[in-house]
């Protein structure tokens, strides 16, 4: 059982309803700002300091340490935008024997995401790339018989799943399609129908109803890491950038190897993909970011990517190629992995998947072009010298 159960024992709920004056026990249920934050600081800083003895190896940085990260004022979040946490962790996770039912560090996940403070929740979702992409790659590369037990990494799926499978209640996930009859908010002139002749808008569903599930079976292995790729999508603004981009390569070795159909809608050079001239995953052998974190191995197997984990793919792909507050890396990395799923989606003749691609790269290249006519119209601008101005001439009325 967690630890952090010990605040609601019989015993401090007994004491509080035997107390003879009742403004005390009314102050007593009152949740208190103060102590709400303190109890919340105090459960994040226990969290991250119970890594100590799961992984008691440091990373290479002499600088960074655990405890200096459970000491500040917000050790969740301190914990989430610190590069060498994500490096201290991802390299347990990487490991060839990682993802078993004992390996402690999924167990830490699972009771840090089951725990009832959204910030810890965050840490678990940041590693849900790298989980995902291991557990994925190892799935579909080892034969079934030989496979080893990755019910560490199946453990925390479930319970991001299971969560979700409450906050939905049995319901659907729907969006509401206006009948094309019906005049938009753009339409000039704007002819009003009545309401007899107004076509009512349909439903359509994004995602069915889900059903609770007490393991990772085969036939509900999509949809279980389609919902938990959903959660890391509602939270993405929240994301730090090493793990948006960990995602992105992810994906682009999951849609397969290189292939000229990914270029098929790029009418300019490879070069002028990205900014600065600088080639982000153009091989699945060598990648570097800005974060400080290099990868000289393989990310990942091409795997089957069906709809269910394909379509919030997509919308984190989406997310990370335009976003505003992301960083060239973000951009760059789901630059590369749109146009592989592109190849990937033309080569199995998936339509849903060659739509969304499609659209996405057309939106990436418009989007360059108007960064890189901004960026040449800026530094024109810069080099053309500014006219001599006439003196003003005051006119004074005596």
């Amino acid at each position: 059982m967690d630890s952090n159960n010990k605040n609601y024992s019989p015993s401090s709920s007994s004491s509080t309803s035997s107390t003879p004056h009742p403004t005390t026990a009314t102050a007593t249920n009152t949740t208190d700002p103060v102590q709400s934050w303190w109890e919340s600081v105090s459960k994040a800083r226990s969290r991250i300091l119970s890594l100590s003895s799961i992984l008691p190896s440091h990373p290479s940085s002499s600088s960074f340490s655990l405890s200096s990260l459970a000491d500040s004022d917000r050790p969740a979040i301190s914990f989430l935008s610190s590069p060498d946490a994500y490096s201290f962790i991802s390299s347990s996770l990487s490991s060839p024997y990682s993802g078993s039912g004992s390996d402690p560090l999924c167990q830490w996940l699972y009771d840090t995401y089951l725990s009832s403070d959204p910030n810890l929740r965050l840490i678990v979702l940041s590693f849900l790339p790298l989980l995902t992409g291991i557990y994925l790659s190892r799935i579909h590369s080892s034969d079934s018989s030989s496979a080893p037990s990755l019910a560490g990494f199946e453990a925390v799926l479930l319970a991001i799943y299971s969560s979700d499978v409450k906050s939905r209640a049995g319901k659907p996930v729907v969006v509401q399609i206006p009948h094309l009859s019906n005049p938009s908010l753009y339409h000039t002139p704007r002819n009003r129908l009545h309401k007899s002749q107004a076509q009512s808008p349909s439903a359509g569903v994004l995602s069915p109803p889900l059903e609770p599930q007490v393991a990772v079976k085969s036939t509900k292995r999509p949809v279980i890491v389609g919902v938990a790729l959903d959660c890391y999508f509602k939270h993405i603004s929240q994301m730090p950038t090493w793990s948006k981009v960990e995602l992105c390569r992810f994906a682009a070795a999951w849609a397969g190897q290189d292939c000229a159909c990914q270029d098929k809608f790029d009418e300019y050079d490879d070069a002028d993909y990205f900014v600065e001239g600088r080639n982000v995953m153009i091989s699945n052998n060598e990648t570097e970011d800005n974060s400080g974190i290099t990868e000289s191995e393989s990310k990942g197997v091409r795997i089957p990517l069906p709809w269910e984990i394909l379509q919030p793919l997509l919308r984190i792909l989406g997310h990370c190629l335009l976003g505003p507050l992301n960083t060239q890396d973000v951009k760059d990395a789901a630059s590369v992995a749109v146009r592989r799923l592109y190849a990937r989606g033309s080569h199995d003749l998936v339509p849903q998947a060659i739509l969304a691609t499609r659209s996405l790269i057309q939106l990436d290249k418009r989007t360059r072009e108007a960064a890189k006519a901004a960026a040449v119209n800026t530094s024109s601008n810069a080099n053309t010298p500014a006219k001599a101005k006439k003196p003003e001439i005051l006119l004074v009325s005596k």
